[in-house]
């Protein structure tokens, strides 16, 4: 059994027992229990329900592993070819790790 969850604006294919790393949620305490209830899509054995947008009743049980994660270096360089002009940037996302206890639905 799965389930497609939007979380933060972004959509993840939830199974028990699997690990997600989410945008970073503010207030999360590691070991905290944080439930989604915009569940898109469930799927029970091939039984496959859809929602409009959100099925109803169906939730996402999952629990905080680590509050903070910080994500991989992205350099951002922008130059124009003779012109003198070179802008180096950078910056590393912030995530949360989330483990899933249960689908319910």
């Amino acid at each position: 059994m799965y389930a497609i969850v939007e979380i933060n604006g972004q959509q993840f294919k939830a199974e028990q027992g699997k690990k997600l790393f989410v945008h970073h949620i503010k207030d999360a305490q590691e070991g905290q229990t944080v439930e989604f209830n915009k569940v898109l899509l469930v799927d029970k054995e091939g039984s496959v329900q859809v929602g409009a947008p959100a099925v109803e009743g169906a939730k996402v049980v999952c629990e905080v592993v680590n509050p903070l994660v910080k994500g991989d270096k992205v350099i951002v360089f922008k130059m124009k070819r003779r012109k003198d002009y070179r802008k180096k940037n950078g910056h590393r996302a912030q995530f949360t790790e989330v483990a899933i206890k249960e689908v319910i639905a």
